[in-house]
């Protein structure tokens, strides 16, 4: 169970591609979710948040028995946190889209929720440092990610209110 436990915590070995694993794993899961729903044509609002909200506890348990696979107490590897942080505004882009509510090309709402993922995922406002701060285990890698997922969503959110 441990090492499918890491497979997931590391998306399946993005986590270990490069220096930036966060990054990559946040492009990565635009790329896909672009692919699926805007290629794919797969927009089931429903089941991606079932699917999102599964992966997002089980992510709890995954990420808690990987990690003493690695030295150190957040270790770069373990991305699945930065999946769900970038997957957040993606499902409220869906949501946006099947409603009707976004009024530019859709790719640009791709564009701005990786770079504003990033940036907050990066930076850390609080919420987001508290995470990361107070909670050095986990709870604190998953949830530092939430919270700036959390961040992106308003983003994007006001990127389609103002446009």
């Amino acid at each position: 169970m441990k090492k499918i436990n890491v497979l997931i915590s590391t998306f399946f070995g993005y986590g270990y591609l490069t220096k930036i694993p966060g990054t990559v794993a946040s492009a990565v899961t635009t790329v896909f979710i672009y692919i699926a729903y805007e290629i794919l044509d797969y927009t089931n609002l429903k089941f991606s948040i079932i699917f999102f909200a599964i992966l997002f506890l089980y992510s709890f348990y995954a990420v808690r028995d990987a990690e003493s696979e690695f030295e150190k107490k957040d270790p770069g590897q373990i991305v699945i946190d930065e999946v769900l942080g970038q997957w957040m505004p993606l499902l409220l882009l869906l949501y946006l889209n099947k409603t009707g509510k976004i009024s530019i090309q859709v790719e640009y709402y791709y564009i701005i929720s990786f770079f504003s993922f990033r940036f907050f995922d990066i930076l850390k406002p609080f919420p987001v440092s508290y995470f990361d701060k107070n909670h050095k285990n986990y709870f604190g890698i998953i949830m530092d990610d939430i919270m700036a997922g959390l961040y992106s969503m308003i983003i994007i959110y006001l990127v389609s209110f103002i446009f």
